[in-house]
């Protein structure tokens, strides 16, 4: 976009990478009790992909909801980054949360078949390896559910380095089912990973 959403998306990204020490913990923060046996389970992202929320047109409300139920699954959220329906916007905030470490990026939205719908032409210039399985799964789910947009959603899911990059469709009932889906595979494909990094 030829406005300045571009430079409001990057310092946002800067902020929350900035905000993290080495390990990813918040700078000035120690991890004890219930917070270290969570991290356990991994660190997430959230990237909620819409024109007026990355503009501060609207309100996001599907980022809390997602933010809520990695929460409830046991893994530690990072935070919510909005960006727009750009291409070059959506794999810089996948990029970001890839070098920055974390075990699971989720984008919310842009997975349609309307031109501004390009959350997985941008992840599969990220992904180093798909896993069709698990998109395919989140398809299923959601249609059996009656999650319209989740059924006809072109969302990829798959590995760039050691994160689990998964795209869902951006209405609340395909984030709640995609997301009662995906917490078990997730934490199995975390595992692996973890695995091939202390081999």
């Amino acid at each position: 976009m030829s406005d300045g959403t571009g430079v409001v998306q990057r310092r946002r990204l800067t902020e929350l990478t900035s905000s993290l020490d080495l390990t990813g913990q918040p700078l000035g923060t120690t991890v004890t009790g219930m917070e270290r046996s969570a991290q356990r389970l991994g660190r997430a992202l959230v990237v909620v992909v819409d024109d007026r929320v990355a503009q501060g047109e609207q309100d996001d409300n599907i980022g809390p909801l997602v933010t809520e139920l990695l929460e409830e699954a046991g893994f530690i959220v990072d935070g919510t980054v909005a960006v727009a329906g750009e291409t070059v916007d959506i794999r810089n905030a996948l990029n970001t949360a890839v070098i920055g470490g974390v075990d699971v990026v989720i984008t919310v939205g842009g997975t349609g078949v309307s031109p501004r719908d390009v959350t997985p032409d941008a992840t599969a210039g990220v992904l180093d390896r798909p896993i069709p399985g698990i998109a395919e799964a989140l398809r299923a789910s959601g249609l059996a559910a009656g999650a319209v947009e989740a059924g006809v959603s072109r969302g990829l899911v798959g590995v760039s380095g050691s994160t689990l990059v998964v795209n869902l469709a951006g209405s609340r009932a395909s984030v709640r089912d995609g997301m009662a889906t995906l917490t078990p595979l997730v934490t199995h494909v975390i595992e692996q990973l973890s695995g091939l990094e202390t081999a």
